[in-house]
């Protein structure tokens, strides 16, 4: 009789990401226990900006990807993704996400070989040294495969001495992780520039989750840097940041998954654990193979490169998302009562996992990408 098929290599985490995994882990115990989460999202500052630098700068996470020949850890999203689990299981307060695009922004900028790389290696220099943080200013819902024209024009200032000063004008909406932000890397007229954040109003706005807030941005005759001509560099980055969600939308769903598994076992009503309950027991059970389905697709996706990687993060974002979700909504719910105090921490992951089902094009627009890529009939 055979055996079960051997396992893809690329669903398994090596040894050094299971390091990585472990201080992460250590380190979001001990400075971001939920309770704390909480208690931020009440403050003036939603970011925690400690957290970030021992993060960034402690870890390393915030040059992972970035070359060690610049002071990052050369490392590949397979390593960016185990943060990103770790992070969605604390619904951590901290830019990862945003910053993580910017650099792989930075990096295809810096691949391409043009005239603005050595801008685009002094940016990413300082971002593995934690000296600066980066966002790209787009909304938080525009997805990787849509062109993206925003309500931001630029003028050459001054036209012919300085060839790539600019002056930026305009206004974009719902921005992630940009409040923390020290850098702006700003669409504009089909090409990419480089605007210093205090340089431009960023003006919070009211968001679903509160442990990553939103922010509207304008630029009134702001200055600013070409940083490239390639605008594709963009739709490049948000393709690895749409990999990278997943695996922070798996990690949430983990979470969730063993907080209620925990809960259940222990909360006793008409004499018995609920868990005992086979209603609630097969809830459970189909919940686990959906979040091991969720692992696999966002292992895969984070592993794909060349064509196969856009059908990969098409289908680990429509499967993922939706997991994050229900995920949380069974926790919320099989908590009982509890599950719906603001004391409880079931109501960020709940928030966290809508933000993120709308976020970077959400999973009926990675649907119908993924129609498109594999040349499904339109119905």
């Amino acid at each position: 009789m055979e055996g079960p098929p051997p396992v893809s290599e690329e669903l398994l985490y090596s040894e050094p990401e299971e390091e990585l995994r472990t201080a992460v882990a250590d380190l979001l115990a001990d400075r971001a226990p939920w309770a704390a989460v909480l208690a931020r999202t009440e403050s003036a500052e939603p970011y925690d900006a400690e957290l970030w630098k021992a993060l960034g700068t402690g870890i390393g996470a915030a040059g992972l990807l970035i070359p060690e020949s610049l002071g990052g850890a050369g490392a590949s999203l397979r390593e960016a993704a185990v943060v990103a689990e770790e992070l969605g299981k604390a619904v951590a307060p901290v830019p990862f996400l945003g910053n993580l695009t910017a650099t792989a922004l930075l990096l295809a900028v810096r691949d391409a070989g043009n005239g603005t790389a050595a801008a685009a290696d002094e940016l990413l220099r300082r971002i593995a040294d934690g000296e600066q943080t980066v966002a790209v200013a787009i909304p938080f819902t525009r997805s990787p495969d849509t062109t993206y024209k925003g309500r931001v024009s630029v003028t050459p200032w001054p036209p012919r001495e300085h060839p790539h000063e600019a002056r930026v004008t305009g206004r974009v909406t719902s921005v992630a992780d940009a409040l923390p932000a020290d850098v702006l890397l700003v669409p504009a007229d089909g090409s990419i520039y480089v605007v210093q954040a205090s340089d431009a109003k960023r003006t919070p706005v009211t968001s679903l989750d509160m442990t990553r807030v939103l922010c509207d941005i304008e630029y009134d005759d702001t200055p600013g840097m070409l940083l490239t001509t390639r605008y594709g560099a963009l739709q490049s980055a948000l393709l690895s940041a749409a990999a990278i969600l997943a695996s922070e939308q798996l990690g949430l769903a983990e979470r969730c998954l063993a907080t209620t598994v925990e809960y259940v076992k222990t909360r006793h009503q008409f004499g018995r654990a609920v868990g005992s309950y086979q209603g609630l027991k097969h809830r459970l059970a189909q919940l686990w193979v959906q979040i091991a389905q969720a692992r696999a697709v966002a292992r895969h996706a984070v592993s794909a490169t060349g064509e196969e990687q856009a059908i990969a993060v098409a289908v680990a974002q429509a499967h993922c998302s939706a997991v994050a979700v229900q995920a949380a909504e069974e926790c919320v719910q099989m908590h009982g009562g509890i599950g719906f105090t603001w004391e409880h921490p079931a109501h960020l992951y709940l928030k966290r996992a809508k933000s993120t089902s709308l976020a970077l094009g959400g999973p009926s627009r990675h649907r119908r990408r993924l129609a498109e890529l594999v040349e499904l009939p339109q119905a």
